[in-house]
């Protein structure tokens, strides 16, 4: 029996088709390939802050294993833009668009995921609006700039029922996950005190001084949700974290969030008590730098829980051996870990174990990226398609973030905090008054 046309149309497309997936690794470009296989479960990827933290993102793009699709490269800054584009260029055949607003970034429905990197005042208001646009966010840390903004994460990522990790990458590194484990199963007896501490010698800040805005630079938009103001020198690089409170949370909610967050986890805490906090500008004290450069902080939690925080910005002396770290003490032992491994001993201090990470991340350079960083998107993302559990939730990346919050409310008012250890809420009025903050007029944050 002869067959019908359209029945040889049907098996000769078939076919064809076998034949291009069988030839697909050598016939077809790497972008190609992927289009075909696990299209069903693809993620369209956006991400917005290409500064510092744009080269964490090229692993878990890039790998196959990943199956996603980077369709967006924003920055305000258009030089920014055009160097993430060359960087990506050497991975991937077809290049994303490049875009300045991450509002219109948020509007598009193609968009799955926000790798959102922005600078500290945008991280909670742009992931809220991306959330309520139907995206899940990784959010670099601190999640958000002040409590309030905190508790709104939250509060979206149950509304909207979408996943909003942070980037407290440390959570995700095997030997980290290891080890806390152990603690938790007992191998240090009861853990009652954490000291986690950062050791950095940076030096002078140029003063701020009126300029205009750089060339290529949306210097509104940068602001979006801050108070207006104009603009000076140099702030919409790095120093921007030294620059008041307008932008950035201090060195604490810049670098004590991952240690912080390691404490926490370790303890098995929550929220604290109350909070001593003595901070202070010691070095350079004519500089830019308009914040402390040096705290020593105290949080004290029920059941008899401690956690020190030791931040040295500008004095590099290496006091526990380590540019940073969390020192956690037991009732049988104690543990120093870091990003660069573990090591565990026993109550009269003998090295009982220690594993090293190997790793590509740790110290405390600027940006950069590196397997621990990998890992965490790559968790975020098999979290996104529910094949995974996130190792940072936001409900705890919140937490962690809030003890930054919660001393430099302290450091700020100049007086101890006592919280409520259900909510962390201060009860002092000054410091209630720091627990949001002055927004733009039509840039509020909303659920």
């Amino acid at each position: 029996m002869l067959m019908d046309k359209s029945r040889r149309k049907f098996i000769k497309q078939t076919a064809l088709g076998t034949v291009a997936v069988s030839l697909a690794p050598t016939a077809l470009t790497a972008k190609s390939y992927q289009r075909i296989v696990g299209a069903n479960d693809r993620l369209h990827v956006a991400i917005a802050g290409l500064g510092r933290r744009m080269g964490a993102y090229i692993d878990p793009i890039v790998q196959k294993e990943s199956n996603v699709r980077l369709i967006y490269l924003c920055d305000v800054m258009k030089s920014q833009r055009e160097k993430a584009a060359s960087k990506f260029a050497s991975y991937l055949d077809d290049q994303p668009k490049l875009e300045n607003s991450i509002l219109k970034v948020i509007e598009d429905k193609q968009v799955d995921v926000l790798l959102n990197a922005t600078l500290d005042h945008w991280h909670a208001p742009a992931t809220i609006a991306a959330v309520k646009a139907g995206k899940h966010v990784y959010v670099e840390k601190p999640c958000g700039h002040n409590p309030r903004e905190g508790e709104l994460l939250v509060e979206a990522a149950k509304k909207y029922d979408k996943v909003i990790q942070m980037g407290n990458q440390q959570r995700s590194a095997p030997e980290s996950l290891e080890i806390i484990d152990e603690i938790h199963q007992g191998t240090i007896g009861s853990p009652y005190l954490a000291t986690a501490f950062y050791t950095n010698n940076r030096g002078r800040v140029v003063n701020q001084q009126p300029a205009s805005p750089p060339d290529g630079l949306d210097w509104n938009l940068w602001q979006g949700p801050a108070p207006r103001r104009d603009y000076t020198h140099n702030t919409w690089d790095y120093n921007w974290h030294w620059y008041g409170w307008n932008y950035g949370t201090a060195e604490t909610g810049n670098n004590a969030t991952h240690e912080l967050d390691i404490a926490r986890w370790a303890l098995a805490v929550d929220f604290p008590t109350s909070v001593e906090v003595d901070a202070h500008k010691r070095h350079f004290v004519d500089d830019g730098w308009t914040m402390y450069d040096t705290m020593l902080a105290t949080f004290n939690f029920e059941n008899g829980k401690t956690i020190q925080w030791d931040g040295k910005s500008r004095n590099g002396y290496p006091t526990y051996g380590a540019g940073r770290g969390t020192i956690i003490y037991g009732t049988n032992g104690s543990v120093f870990v870091n990003r660069q491994g573990y090591q565990l001993y026993d109550r009269a201090g003998k090295l009982i174990k220690a594993k090293g990470s190997g790793g590509n991340e740790g110290g405390t350079q600027l940006g950069g990226g590196g397997n621990m960083s990998t890992r965490h998107v790559r968790n975020f993302f098999e979290a996104v398609r529910g094949k995974e559990k996130q190792h940072s939730p936001i409900s705890e990346g919140h937490k962690s973030t809030l003890l930054c919050h919660l001393a430099n409310i302290a450091a700020r008012t100049g007086q101890p905090l006592s919280c409520n250890p259900t909510t962390g809420h201060v009860n002092e009025k000054e410091a209630a008054t720091l627990w949001t903050r002055t927004y733009e007029k039509g840039w509020e944050p909303q659920l």
